[in-house]
This record gives structure tokens, C-alpha cells and sequence, in this order.
């Protein structure tokens, strides 16, 4: 049985090479943003710092060159600005006059592929659609598109040459190896060679438990972080408590999570004509497994629940890229399909028995209510870790199902808050928490000086209503009876970089529209033709 698993993984890297061997158009050089500036002074604002606080008002900002150096009060809600409380405008200072604008810190998002071939979209449209909602840091889980290709592309971040996020690589485990590890010596090398290569992580999708031991226990010597997919394939023998207990640092998405709390079984209640390389099956079964766990509030639930989060256990469920199971029509007519789904892209998420994430073969009603159940059970979760001090941050893993870069981002905000989480604590999982994990929360994470200028400036306040966050806006009636689109990010500031939220949008909306001009069609050709001008 060993080697059987053993051989179906090796399938999977083979899966992975060929990924790596076909990347997307990479990043063009940058040709949007202005500075960093030797002085830049973001003035009234009301800072909402990412740690937790509220927020408070109005604020000046200096930020010189690329670092935040100075965070001023300079008065009160309501009352006119004194001119003398604050801070010296000198000359050659870039000054934005923010007053009545909000001022967060730079979103992290820790599940954000840029996509590979099989999605068919430059690398340039995950680049900019992240940076026009904010995110300014992102974890690549796998590097399917090559590590040489993700590190080019970090290098080039880190100097300001592309219009990107800044870039946190991990590797797929075993990507590049000649065949399944059957030695743990062999995973070992693996991921001295790796850490040796540049990455900052590992993620995992499963191993036998001496090869997860080996391999966990060097990534931890060679100061890696490590991510897992705790993939049906391996979680009947290593789930979440036995990944934590060996020292992974996050768990994406949920696999492995109810099967440690099985109390009246052992292995997921799969129907017999069950095959895991079916879509429909695993995911439609995926959706009917919360349900076996034990309930919430029991002895197992909250045992699983202290254990992890006494071996600082980070949970990142990544709600959104799930979301479609529970509602199928809404994902697919989504907002921003309309100007912003790459033909390609539409086209990969079109139900297909070849592609990852496309089983809509015949999704039924009593699949979407399977999945409303597993959300429930699975949101009681992550509500319940965080209120015991559990640590959740944030990811996407937009590019599947349904899900647009950055419009999902802001998605998983929205399910956050649906789970219980207060809007504060839903941006410390989007900011301070999901840079803590990465080990960067002296530099990013958070509005304190001497930290980056990593910033979303908004002239909404997020706090009561996320949507806003959406590069499509908010739709809601406006003070003449009419109806109107508010909100979206108005700039990300990431290195000092001040970018237009608006240019980056009208540039995919132009990248797009010219596809489908020369696709001759729109998102969906059934549904929305492409008219010409």
C-alpha cells in the first residue's frame, strides 16, 4: 500500500514539473506607480493599524523613502485642523491631502498562485488585481510555475521593477525530484537543496509519515516555513494533529481537520463507487465531511482545538475558493466577471473532467446544501480557534473556481466576518497575523514607524461594510434617489510606491477586452458576447 501511495504522489509531482515547465508570460517591467519619495506626508487620515486597535483620527503620515517614520494625531472628529499641530510641509515633500480617508496597512495574502499555463493569463493580471485591492505582500504556495521563475520575479518585486506584491516562495514538495522520496535521507537533501535555492517555505500534500517527519524536522532546521494541503490521499494516516505535532507551520485550507476529529470512525465515509480522481466525487463528498466530525462544543472538538493552538498552530482556510460549492450561480455571475474575467480564465473555470477545480458536471441542490452545512460546522471552527487564542490569517487561492485575483481576497474578508470574526479581527488576519507567520512582522503587518510603507489608502470605511474594498465598488443608493457604485481602493502604497487603484483596474480592463476581441468573445460566449466597438 505504501508504494501505491508513494506512486500516486509521484503522479502528482509529475502533475508539478509540468507545471513548472509552463509559466505564464512573466511580469512586465513596471510602468505604473510614482516614488518612493524622499518625503511623502499622507495628511488626515484616520489610521486603522492592524493590530487590532480601533481606528483614530485624523492622522499624518511621513513616510520617507520606503520606510513609515512618523504617525501624528493632529486633532478631532469634526473639529477643523490647527495648521500649527501639524507636521512641517518642506520642500520637495509629496503631499496627499487624505481627510476623511481610511489608512490600513498592506493586505497579505497567504494562498495566492500566479497561476500557471492551464489558467492561460500573463502573469501581469494576478500582479495588478492583487495590488488594486491592496495586497502588497503574497505567499506563492508551490512555485508550480518554477522556482527560478517565482525568485525572478521576487528579485524584481524587491527592486521596484514590476507593478507587484512583494513575493514569499514556496515550493511544492518534491517539485524537481526524480521520483517519489523512499528514504527520509533523500527528503532531507530535497529541502537542503531548496533552502540552498532561496525558498522561504514548503508546501506539502502528503508523504508517509517517515518522509512528513524527515522533511518537516529539516525544513525547521533550515529556518523554512512549511504549509499542507492535507490531501484524501494521505490524511487517513496523517492529519492535521499529526502535521502540527511535527512541526508544520500552517494548514491550508481544511482537509485534515475533521478527520482528526473523527470519534465513530476512522476514515472519511466515502459511498463505494467513490474515485478521488473524479472532481464531482471529491469535491462533492469534501462537502458532506464536516458533518462526520464530532460537534462542536464536545470533548474531541475542543481537545483537537487547545492542542493546536498550544504548538502555535496557524489556521489559513482560504473560505472563498470554496464558495461556489454552496452557491453556483452566484460565483458564476459575480460582479466582476463582467469586465474583469480573463477569456482564458473563464474558459479554465468552464466544468472540464481535465482541469483542477472545474467539476461542475452535474452540481445539484443537495450539493450546495451539503456545502451550507460544511461552512457552518467549519466557521463554528475557525471562530471558535480564533476566540481561544488560535491564530487565522488570510489567503485566496483565487484562479480556481469561479474566483478572480483580488476580488476573492476581499471575498474571504466578508467570510471571515460571516464566521463571527469583527471586522478588526478580520483585518489582523489580512495583515499582522498572516506577517507573523511569514516572520516579518518587523517590517510589514502593521501601521507603527520604522515599518515599510506597505498601505491601503480607501475613502470608505471598510470597517462597516468590506464591499467596499472591491475594485467594482459598492452598489448602494446615493443622497439623489439614485442608484451608484461607491468605494474600491483608492491608492496602494507598497515601498513607497504610491499606485492608482483605478490605472492598475483600467489596465486589466483593457488587457481583457483586447483578449476577447481576439478570442472573439466575452467571459462566457453563451452568456456574454463580446460587442465590438
Amino acid at each position: 500500500m505504501q508504494k501505491i501511495i508513494r506512486s500516486v504522489l509521484f503522479i502528482l509531482l509529475v502533475f508539478l514539473n509540468f507545471a513548472a515547465d509552463a509559466a505564464p508570460e512573466p511580469v512586465p517591467d513596471r510602468q505604473r506607480g510614482e516614488g518612493p519619495f524622499n518625503r511623502l506626508i499622507l495628511r488626515g487620515v484616520t489610521v486603522i493599524n492592524g493590530e487590532g486597535a480601533p481606528p483614530v483620527g485624523p492622522m499624518d503620515v511621513i513616510v520617507e523613502g520606503n520606510r513609515i517614520t512618523e504617525v501624528h494625531n493632529v486633532g478631532f472628529p469634526g473639529v477643523p485642523i490647527l495648521e500649527d499641530d501639524r507636521p512641517e510641509i518642506r520642500e520637495g515633500d509629496r503631499v496627499m491631502e487624505l481627510e476623511g480617508h481610511y489608512l490600513l496597512p498592506g493586505f497579505i495574502d497567504m494562498h495566492a498562485h500566479f497561476g500557471g499555463d492551464a489558467q492561460g493569463v500573463p502573469a501581469e493580471y494576478p500582479a495588478k488585481l492583487w495590488l488594486a485591492h491592496g495586497i502588497t505582500t503574497i505567499r506563492e504556495p508551490g512555485s508550480f510555475n518554477g522556482l527560478d521563475w517565482v525568485k525572478n520575479h521576487q528579485r524584481r518585486s524587491a527592486n521596484n521593477a514590476i507593478a507587484a506584491p512583494r513575493i514569499v516562495p514556496y515550493v511544492g514538495f518534491g517539485q524537481g525530484a526524480d521520483g517519489p522520496f523512499l528514504e527520509p535521507e533523500q527528503a532531507r537533501e530535497w529541502v537542503r537543496d531548496i533552502a540552498k535555492r532561496g525558498a522561504s517555505g514548503i508546501k506539502f500534500f502528503g508523504a508517509p509519515p517517515e518522509i512528513m517527519q524527515a522533511a518537516l524536522d529539516e525544513a525547521a532546521k533550515q529556518g523554512l516555513g512549511s504549509a499542507m494541503h492535507h490531501a484524501q490521499l494521505d490524511v487517513a494516516h496523517w492529519n492535521v494533529l499529526d502535521s502540527a505535532r511535527a512541526g508544520l507551520t500552517t494548514m491550508e485550507h481544511w482537509y485534515g481537520l475533521p478527520e482528526a476529529m473523527f470519534e465513530d470512525q476512522v476514515i472519511q465515509d466515502y459511498p463505494l463507487d467513490y474515485n478521488y480522481s473524479d472532481e464531482q466525487h471529491r469535491f462533492g463528498q469534501a462537502g458532506r465531511l464536516w458533518a462526520q466530525a464530532a460537534r462542536p462544543g464536545t470533548e474531541k472538538w475542543s481537545a483537537v482545538r487547545d492542542e493546536l493552538i498550544s504548538l502555535d498552530f496557524t489556521l489559513n482556510p482560504t473560505m472563498t475558493i470554496y464558495e461556489a460549492s454552496r452557491d453556483l450561480m452566484r460565483e458564476m455571475n459575480a460582479d466582476w466577471q463582467q469586465d474583469y474575467a480573463h477569456p482564458n480564465l473563464w474558459s479554465f473555470f468552464q466544468p472540464s473532467r481535465r482541469a483542477h477545480g472545474s467539476y461542475w458536471f452535474d452540481w445539484t441542490t443537495a450539493d450546495e446544501i451539503a456545502w451550507k452545512e460544511n461552512f457552518r460546522l467549519w466557521m463554528t471552527f475557525l471562530d471558535d480557534y480564533k476566540n481561544h487564542g488560535g491564530r487565522v490569517t488570510l489567503g485566496s487561492d483565487s484562479g480556481y473556481i469561479w474566483k478572480l485575483y483580488g476580488f476573492g481576497y476581499i471575498r474571504e474578508m466578508e467570510l471571515l466576518q460571516e464566521a463571527g470574526f469583527h471586522p478588526l479581527e478580520v483585518l489582523q488576519s489580512a495583515t499582522i497575523h498572516g506577517a507573523t507567520v511569514l516572520g516579518m512582522q518587523d517590517r510589514i503587518g502593521s501601521i507603527r514607524p520604522g515599518k515599510l510603507a506597505d498601505l491601503v489608502i480607501t475613502a470608505e470605511n471598510p470597517l462597516q461594510n468590506f464591499k467596499v474594498l472591491y475594485g467594482t465598488g459598492h452598489f448602494r443608493l446615493n443622497d439623489a434617489n439614485q442608484p451608484a457604485r461607491v468605494g474600491g481602493v483608492r491608492y496602494t502604497i507598497k515601498d513607497g510606491i504610491v499606485y492608482d487603484a483605478e490605472e492598475l483596474l483600467s489596465d486589466i480592463r483593457r488587457m481583457v477586452k483586447d483578449a476577447r476581441r481576439e478570442a472573439g468573445t466575452g467571459p462566457g460566449p453563451a452568456r456574454l458576447p463580446y460587442i465590438p466597438e
